[in-house]
């Protein structure tokens, strides 16, 4: 993927099994952003960080969702524990992941497995790639996010 390159469509269901697709943000900024796994600490983290400035992004008009591999109901457990106000979508099979570049294959004492390479697009109101953050800091992304979109 590359600055102002047409984002890759897509179609998959968030934790209420609502479909969404990129044409739903035609018009508005939209902060793609892709994560390893629920619940594990360094995704709490990123995913309680854009929470707590949800407010302050939503002032800017940028519209949020989250992406893994995980099913729709460990989505829907973490969305409630944690009281996350934005969807996050079921990319159980990795379709959206390949198209974006994020799918990888990590080696892990001695096995091997694929994970999502935590990354953030960011797609404006046209449908191209904005910028992208390779180097998320999952502690204060929200800002990292307004920052890329201010460039």
């Amino acid at each position: 993927m590359m600055i102002n390159e047409e984002a890759p469509v897509f179609e998959l269901k968030d934790s209420n099994g609502n479909l969404r697709k990129l044409s739903d943000y035609k018009g508005k900024f939209l902060a793609l952003y892709f994560y390893p796994k629920d619940m594990t600490p360094g995704c709490t983290t990123q995913a309680c960080n854009i929470r707590d400035n949800f407010s302050k992004l939503k002032k800017k008009s940028i519209e949020i969702l989250g992406i893994s591999l995980d099913i729709k109901d460990s989505h829907k457990k973490f969305t409630e524990k944690y009281t996350l106000p934005f969807p996050l979508l079921s990319d159980t099979n990795g379709t959206v992941s390949k198209k974006y570049g994020v799918y990888k294959q990590k080696t892990l004492f001695g096995k091997k497995f694929f994970e999502i390479k935590r990354t953030t697009f960011i797609i404006n109101p046209k449908g191209k790639i904005h910028s992208i953050i390779k180097t998320v800091d999952v502690s204060d992304h929200s800002n990292q996010i307004i920052n890329a979109i201010n460039q």
